[in-house]
């Protein structure tokens, strides 16, 4: 890299933040927001307030205020951030990913600690969680929005809200509703996926993928091994049979399974005891290349009918499909998608990509915490948390354009040097750039680019239709498939 672009760094992330100018009311704050994020993306071990302010030579407490207590418009942020990555990084095979982390903290007074589960520390322990929707378009990768997650034993201590500065209009929500606020606000402010991925956390709720439905958002869902459902379509009843209509007694209700309808069953025993299963043979999928080589699963799968809407009676088709670890057969992972393949360019190998895609949400996450100091945040209050975790995002966006624009020039000057395949690359060693661009390995492009990825789905309203009037016979049976009629 020449020392002329290694300069131009600085004048870069100025004209970056330049763009972040209307979330500020006075010039002071924007100064301390240029501050901030270079001293997050500086080579400081620790990037809590205090390291980033000395090394700035401001006092520490200014930079305090400007967490806590300064006038400015966070929320504006959060939604510049995604107009930013909905202008410059839309892609047709971009994935959503949703995901959780926890960020270890010490005492009982920072907003919405509390002893939980942490995945940073593997086991429970005492932490704030935040809720984080990610974006991935082939090598490129962020964080688009962070919220934290209120317990219930904060939603109703009023006083311990008003200590830490909580407003009134914070409830307690589960994670998942959460993440579909998150989706919700994301999908106004112009961002589109061809799919979304999430864990079983998030896949086991079915409220939460009635929801992603009904925003018109595809899916493919890690599922727990007790999730429900059918292989095969059972009978509803959608209204009272003729001989049973004058029957005396308790009113049922309608519509309802079928007396002679299977009950659901979970998808581990559908895999052991289903002929559907029984009869295929695994197929092995190279998934990726991983850190100890190549990344390889056998998959079974078939057609599912999962539980859906207030009545849970079985909805409109599915794919269910299992893998299992070649190398540990123990291992077995069970996804729901409500893309079959087949249909608008889906593919089996597309919905493996997409399954086994929430890495790059993780690796934002490592290297928001080991690079940027995510999780070095030493304020207490409600808002000073979220103004660093989007702080963080905005630092880590800046990171992730400024190393695919270096990428992407480096590509085409690999192509005018002779086009021989072999793509120059420059050696980072210890210049100037901020440490937190070095980190951004090369994701593997090549499998990711060779898929066929579903059209997105809209965003409008959608009404149930049933596609075929005549399916409700006589006998008030369904025999057929409802569809879905989307209107813009």
């Amino acid at each position: 890299m020449e020392v002329q672009g290694i300069r131009n760094i600085g004048k870069k992330l100025r004209a970056f933040l330049k763009q972040f100018d209307d979330c500020f009311y006075r010039s002071q704050p924007l100064g301390h927001l240029f501050t901030y994020v270079r001293g997050q993306m500086s080579g400081l071990q620790r990037k809590s307030v205090e390291p980033i302010a000395l090394q700035a030579k401001t006092p520490p407490r200014t930079l305090q205020r400007f967490l806590s207590s300064v006038q400015w418009d966070h929320l504006r942020m959060r939604d510049r951030i995604q107009w930013f990555v909905a202008g410059e990084h839309a892609h047709p095979k971009a994935i959503g990913t949703v995901d959780e982390t926890g960020h270890p903290k010490q005492g009982r007074h920072t907003a919405a600690v509390q002893r939980q589960y942490c995945g940073a520390a593997g086991k429970i322990d005492n932490c704030v969680m935040s809720v984080h929707i990610g974006y991935t378009a082939g090598d490129f990768q962020c964080l688009l929005d962070s919220d934290v997650y209120l317990p219930q034993e904060w939603a109703g201590d009023m006083a311990r809200r008003r200590a830490a500065g909580i407003p009134d209009d914070a409830i307690y929500r589960k994670k998942a509703d959460i993440a579909l606020d998150q989706i919700r606000h994301a999908l106004a402010n112009g961002i589109r996926v061809s799919a979304w991925t999430f864990d079983e956390w998030y896949g086991r709720d079915g409220a939460f993928l009635d929801t992603l439905e009904s925003l018109g958002q595809n899916y493919v869902a890690e599922v727990p091994a007790n999730f429900t459902g059918w292989l095969h379509e059972p009978d509803v009843l959608l209204c009272p049979r003729a001989q049973d209509r004058h029957k005396r007694g308790r009113k049922r209700r309608f519509p309802r399974l079928s007396a002679k309808a299977l009950p659901a069953s979970q998808v581990r025993n559908l895999l052991v005891y289903s002929r559907v299963f029984q009869k295929q043979k695994w197929r092995k999928f190279h998934v990726k290349n991983g850190d100890n080589g190549p990344v390889v699963w056998e998959v079974r799968y078939a057609p599912l009918y999962r539980k859906q809407g207030e009545d849970r009676l079985p909805g409109r088709t599915h794919y269910l499909v299992v893998a299992r670890n070649v190398l540990n057969r123990k291992e077995i992972k069970y996804f729901v998608s409500n893309m079959v393949p087949g249909s608008n360019g889906v593919t089996l190998e597309w919905l493996l990509w997409v399954g086994f895609s929430r890495w790059p949400i993780e690796k934002c996450f490592r290297q928001s915490k080991d690079e940027l100091g995510m999780d070095h945040f030493e304020t207490r209050s409600w808002d000073g948390i979220h103004r660093h975790l989007y702080l963080s995002n905005l630092s880590l966006l800046f990171c992730a354009h400024f190393h695919q624009r270096l990428r992407e020039k480096n590509d085409r000057k690999s192509l005018s040097d002779g086009g021989n395949g072999a793509i120059q690359r420059f050696d980072m060693g210890v210049s100037p750039i901020p440490p937190a661009c070095r980190t951004f390995d090369t994701v593997s492009r090549g499998r990711a680019n060779n898929l066929l990825p579903p059209e997105p789905q809209s965003t409008g309203q959608i009404l149930p239709y049933e596609e075929n009037a005549s399916a409700a016979s006589k006998n008030g049976y369904r025999s057929c498939q409802a569809a879905l009629l989307y209107t813009r």
